[in-house]
């Protein structure tokens, strides 16, 4: 294969400047001088297949994505978000969902390497009532899933990664943003969810962007703001259908309870059932019209304890400490799932320690307790 290297210089260039990464910064932290990356990004010199390989899996990105000018553009999703929403996303934040999209990849690749079939969920919505679409869907993905009418889903991740969405969880330092959905040109459909949310809301925010991916992949890019940041228009009916899908699918409408007068312990009690925050409790029990407004207020003005909370990928058979590690991997994009799933494909030969350790981006020590943490072993070439 021909290696078009003036290619390879317009695309390091772009994956540096999408994520706002400085040239000293690279060269600080790639041992590549500012000089010697100046002059490869503007074809003045051809990079060394090291400094390819550093530079690629520095920006997070398959090395083919240099390379191959045959694969799909790498660089079309994340140019058209920071068009729409540049300044909304810091350096740091960019960083973030390159790592995220990364993941995405090898998510992909891996299952489709261990041949792990999804279920497709076939819905086409019906007319222009979008508030029904979100609904219908809703009753009809329990359905497909095999959800009993009276069945609450506990873990939502995994029920959208069974119908192909790659779901990670990550930090954002914008709290305004509580999810974004992007249709990868390789991976498909990709679901960021802000850890910086607590887990109740963030099984909101799964649900939300999951409805973008089941209605609205031919946007590409759609970025969620949280309601009370301003930028959510009430107008926009992707929006609301996206909200009311996620609210029928984690609180179905006929499972709402009837309750002649909510106090502010019953509405701990059923927000723990349906494992929601208060304020989405009372929203659908406004939808469905079992309270007025004064009632709405007394069920927002208490919250679940954050130690009540349950997050399905830190299960309460763990260990404090054991916990606290995966809650820490899960801030920075590493599900359970996604380190299983990295193992598995580890010990069958798929994937070496060295690429084991880039798809957790992280070092030698850093991989290595991670395989004590999962209880997994990890096999070095002799």
């Amino acid at each position: 294969m021909a290696i078009n290297y003036q290619s390879i210089a317009q695309k390091l260039k772009q994956a540096r400047e999408l994520q706002s990464i400085m040239v000293e910064t690279v060269s600080e932290d790639t041992g590549i001088t500012v000089d010697r990356i100046h002059f490869i990004e503007v074809g003045q010199v051809r990079p060394s297949g090291d400094e390819v390989l550093i530079l690629a899996n520095y920006y997070r990105h398959d090395l083919r994505d240099f390379l191959d000018d045959k694969r799909p553009a790498p660089f079309e999703q994340t140019d058209l978000l920071y068009r729409r929403h540049g300044n909304d996303f810091s350096p740091n934040d960019r960083r973030s969902i390159q790592e995220f999209l990364y993941l995405c990849e090898i998510e992909s690749e891996l299952e489709s390497d261990l041949d792990i079939k999804k279920l497709r969920f076939p819905f086409s919505p019906q007319g222009k009532y979008y508030k029904g679409h979100g609904e219908n869907a809703a009753r009809a993905l329990r359905v497909f899933l095999g959800y009993a009418p009276n069945e609450i889903p506990r873990n939502l991740f995994a029920d959208f990664r069974k119908i192909g969405c790659h779901v990670f969880r990550r930090r954002l330092e914008n709290s305004d943003i509580s999810g974004l959905y992007i249709e990868h040109p390789i991976a498909g459909h990709c679901l960021l969810v802000n850890y910086d949310e607590d887990i109740y809301r963030q099984r909101f925010s799964v649900g939300h962007e999951a409805a973008h991916a089941i209605f609205d992949s031919s946007d590409s890019v759609v970025v969620s703001f949280r309601q009370r940041e301003g930028r959510y228009s009430e107008a926009d009916l992707k929006e609301i259908r996206a909200n009311r899908f996620a609210s029928c699918y984690l609180m179905p409408p006929d499972q709402l309870p009837s309750v002649s007068t909510w106090t502010t312990d019953q509405a701990v009690h059923w927000a723990q059932q349906f494992r929601v925050s208060t304020e989405s409790l009372s929203y659908a029990l406004m939808e469905a019209k079992l309270i007025d407004k004064r009632t709405a207020q007394v069920i927002r003005s208490v919250k679940v304890h954050s130690s009540e909370k349950i997050d399905p990928e830190a299960p309460e058979s763990l260990t404090d400490r054991q916990k606290e590690r995966r809650l820490e991997l899960l801030k920075r994009g590493l599900s359970t799932y996604y380190v299983n799933l990295c193992f598995e494909a580890h010990q069958r030969d798929l994937i070496s320690a060295g690429r084991l350790g880039e798809a957790f981006l992280a070092d030698h020590a850093e991989t290595r307790e991670i395989s004590i943490l999962f209880g997994r072993a990890i096999q070095y070439d002799a």
